[in-house]
């Protein structure tokens, strides 16, 4: 199993970022998958989650209305678009996807918001 983050960086406040996630190894079209962030000195946060054709989409309450989660599974790709950044969203972005008992995670991608 592999899970490869891209599409992070530094932007400034209100600005927007698309993360994707790309995923091999597994049934990408018959597995649920969350985004989970990470930030110095805290515990993880469980962003949003979706499961496997897309119909069900759920959101933390920090990100709802701002964040838009996706997938293509085509092309095995889970997608987050972030809108209206704010400093608070600052942190290390993983994509997770559990198989059976086992919790796999990708290596994370960095995003920054700043002015």
């Amino acid at each position: 199993v592999q899970l490869v983050e891209s599409g992070g960086g530094m932007v400034q406040p209100g600005g927007s970022l698309r993360l994707s996630c790309i995923g091999s190894g597994f049934t990408f079209s018959t597995s649920a998958m969350s985004w989970v962030r990470t930030k110095p000195g805290q515990s993880p946060e469980w962003v949003s989650g979706i499961n496997g054709d897309g119909g069900y989409i759920h959101y933390a309450a920090s990100v709802k209305g701002r964040f838009t989660t996706s997938r293509d599974n085509a092309k095995a790709t889970l997608y987050l678009q972030m809108t209206s950044l704010k400093s608070e969203d600052t942190a290390d972005y993983y994509c997770n996807v559990r198989l059976g008992t086992a919790v796999h995670w990708g290596q994370g991608t960095p995003v920054t918001v700043s002015s």
